[in-house]
């Protein structure tokens, strides 16, 4: 991979961004001592030379949440110490695709996919004997509103929380899979503290039968600090670091 200058403008701009989110995670980070979380920085529709830049600025995680535009920048960065994280919806006819490159996929809400990741892994495996895909189950928090019928922007996707211990019994008993946790994206135009509390304490019951499963996925540009708050260990920024997003033809 062929890095650039430092001395670009571009870069310089990055590092300004990714300076102030880091400085906002220290600052809400509930103990001194607590864990650092993961940042992943999201790159949809910002060119795979901004994530060069970020390689140098010292990310080591983005996110992708659409597979044709993870596979073309995963080839063109070709960086093997980069972690890629597969966030959006996912079809399972994609999962072929996403096994070649993705260190974790943050959506999985049904069965079918969790099968067929299962299985384009096990094939995987098989030509490159590369580590097992860390699996988030994603989950829809929009239960956390019951005064609201329909709460603003609550279709986020995910699994109701009543069928998360049968898809985590799924996920865990493959052996080219790995249950890491789970993730959702709080619902828009609400406060998003009930959302994370909820998630908070899905987490709970889901470490309770599966000890392994301690991350929670959540937190983005607008309410990263909430969500540390609740014990997000991932969080998900894409805007505040890369800026708008590039306007699409």
């Amino acid at each position: 991979m062929n890095y650039l200058s430092l001395d670009d403008a571009r870069t310089t701009q990055l590092a300004e961004r990714l300076d102030g989110v880091r400085r906002r995670i220290a600052a809400a980070r509930p103990a001194a001592d607590a864990a650092e979380p993961t940042l992943i920085v999201v790159t949809k529709f910002h060119p795979g030379t901004d994530v060069q830049r970020l390689r140098l600025l010292g990310v080591a995680d983005v996110g992708e949440n659409r597979d044709q535009e993870a596979a073309a920048k995963a080839a063109e960065v070709a960086d093997p110490d980069l972690r890629w994280h597969f966030i959006g919806q996912l079809q399972s006819n994609k999962a072929k695709s996403v096994a070649r490159y993705a260190h974790s996929v943050h959506s999985i809400d049904r069965p079918s996919l969790a099968k067929a990741l299962d299985r384009a892994m096990v094939a995987e495996q098989q030509e490159s004997a590369r580590a097992k895909l860390r699996c988030y189950i994603q989950l829809d928090l929009s239960g956390a509103y019951p005064e609201l019928a329909a709460p603003a922007g609550s279709g986020r996707g995910g699994l109701a929380p009543s069928s998360m211990m049968g898809l985590a019994e799924r996920i865990g008993a493959s052996e080219a899979l790995e249950l890491a946790g789970v993730m959702a994206v709080a619902p828009l135009g609400v406060d998003p503290e009930p959302a994370f509390e909820l998630l908070a304490a899905l987490s709970g019951q889901l470490v309770g039968e599966h000890p392994e499963a301690k991350w929670i996925s959540a937190g983005m540009s607008h309410d990263l600090e909430t969500a540390l708050a609740y014990g997000a260990t991932h969080l998900r920024v894409g805007s505040d670091i890369l800026g708008p997003r590039p306007a699409v033809l």
